[in-house]
C-alpha cells in the first residue's frame, strides 16, 4: 500500500509493508542518491513484517519530485518531521530508520518525534577519504536505542573508525556503502542480506 503525505518540503509518499499483528513500526528512508528500492530496505521490508513489525519505506520529497540530488540536511529533516504523524498514526511503538543520509535524519530528530530508536544502515560517518569531516556527533546524540549496521569495507566509514558510544553496531562483512560484496568475498550476497535482517530481528525483538 504506498500513501502519499504533504509535508512542508513537498510531497512525499510511503510504501507500506504491514505485520499481522504489529508491535512495532519501523519508518526508515533512503540515502541521498538512492531510493528505497535499495536492498537492505527491500530485504527488512519483506522479512521484518513476519516479526510484528510493520515497515514504512518513506521516499522523501526531493525523491518524489524526480530530483537526483538530495537538499540540504534541514530540508531533509523538514520532510522527515512531516511524514512522522502517519508513522505514528497506529499508536505504536516508531522506530526512526535510514541508510546514509535517512540515517543522518533519523539520528537528528530521534528525540524531538519521540522515536523509539533509531536504525542506522550505512552511517556516513565521513565523506570518503576525509575521516577529518566526522559526523559522530549526529550518531552519539541520537538519544534512543541505536543500531548502526555498516559495511565492512564502507568508504564513508568502516566500523573500525566509529567512536565508542551509546549504540550496537554489527559488521556486514566485505560490503561497501551499499552493502555489496565482491564476488571474491567469502559470503554471498544473500548471506549478506541474512546479516542484515537478522540483526535487526533479533534487535527489534530486544525493543519489546
Amino acid at each position: 500500500m504506498t500513501q502519499k503525505i504533504e509535508t512542508d518540503a513537498g510531497p512525499a509518499r510511503i510504501a507500506w509493508q504491514h505485520a499481522e499483528k504489529p508491535r512495532l513500526v519501523l519508518a526508515v528512508s533512503h540515502g541521498a542518491g538512492g531510493g528505497i528500492e535499495a536492498r537492505d530496505l527491500q530485504a527488512l521490508a519483506q522479512v521484518l513484517p513476519r516479526h510484528g513489525v510493520t515497515v514504512a519505506l518513506v521516499e522523501q520529497p526531493w525523491r518524489v519530485a524526480g530530483k537526483k540530488v538530495a537538499p540540504a540536511p534541514k530540508t531533509l529533516d523538514v520532510g522527515w518531521r512531516g511524514i512522522w504523524p502517519a508513522v505514528a498514526e497506529s499508536g505504536l511503538p516508531v522506530i526512526s530508520g535510514g541508510r546514509s543520509a535517512g540515517a543522518r535524519v533519523a539520528c537528528r530528530t530521534a528525540v524531538e518525534l519521540g522515536a523509539a530508536a533509531v536504525l542506522a544502515l550505512s552511517f556516513p560517518l565521513h565523506p570518503p577519504g576525509r575521516p577529518e569531516k566526522s559526523r559522530a556527533d549526529e550518531l552519539l546524540g541520537a538519544g534512543v536505542p541505536t543500531l548502526v549496521v555498516q559495511g565492512g569495507n564502507d568508504p564513508f566509514g568502516k566500523p573500525a573508525e566509529f567512536p565508542e558510544g551509546a549504540y550496537d553496531l554489527v559488521e556486514v562483512p566485505y560490503g561497501d556503502h551499499g552493502f555489496a560484496v565482491p564476488k571474491r568475498a567469502e559470503i554471498t550476497q544473500e548471506q549478506a542480506l541474512e546479516i542484515i535482517t537478522d540483526a535487526v530481528v533479533q534487535w527489534t525483538a530486544s525493543l519489546g
